[in-house]
């Protein structure tokens, strides 16, 4: 699962034991075949791996490390806490749903002041579904308020991955390492 399920895979990772970040069955028949085969493949242990088109705000490079993360809004409410999770050397991935755009500059801030993206290896940025705005405009995209957070630190940044509260929910296994190589034509990440 994903959204409070967070919590759940941020306090389990932090035993040392890896998570399945993909669909829910309440979504099963709501989900593309390719997200039901990657799920599929991933549950019997297959290697898995991903190529997808590059969106043209995504920073460009290559990492490797342990994936982490989930919903945006649930990491947010975990810090300080003992489920809160510990980013150093990490890939964070990230998503969310039905947030407004001020709440999620203000998440980001706070994640960026608590030292999440001090010595993060790369950031996978998933569905990003339903975002809001106010009558007085935010003024910023969601990808502009992420970009803008991180803009002082040199990591691969990944926009419009297929994980999330979208249709073509990819499975990601939260606590593996993995690889992640990003380029202006296309991303590929492996586990």
């Amino acid at each position: 699962g994903y959204s409070d399920v967070t919590v759940i895979h941020n306090h389990i990772h932090n035993l040392g034991i890896e998570t399945l970040h993909a669909t829910m069955p309440l979504d099963v028949f709501k989900n593309t075949n390719l997200a039901l085969k990657k799920l599929k493949e991933t549950i019997f242990g297959k290697a898995i791996s991903y190529e997808i088109s590059s969106s043209k705000e995504n920073k460009i490079g290559y990492a490797e490390g342990e994936l982490v993360g989930g919903n945006l809004s649930i990491l947010y409410s975990l810090l300080g806490s003992a489920s809160s999770i510990n980013t150093n050397g990490k890939i964070l991935f990230i998503e969310d749903l039905d947030e407004y755009l001020y709440h999620i500059d203000r998440i980001l801030q706070n994640l960026k002041r608590n030292g999440y993206f001090n010595n993060l290896k790369g950031l996978i940025v998933g569905g990003m579904t339903k975002m809001h705005d106010n009558n007085i405009s935010f003024g910023k995209t969601s990808k502009e308020i992420i970009l803008d957070a991180v803009l002082p630190f040199n990591f691969p940044v990944v926009f419009d991955f297929p994980a999330g509260h979208i249709e073509d929910n990819r499975a990601l296994i939260l606590g593996r390492k993995i690889k992640l190589k990003v380029e202006k034509e296309k991303t590929a990440l492996s586990f």
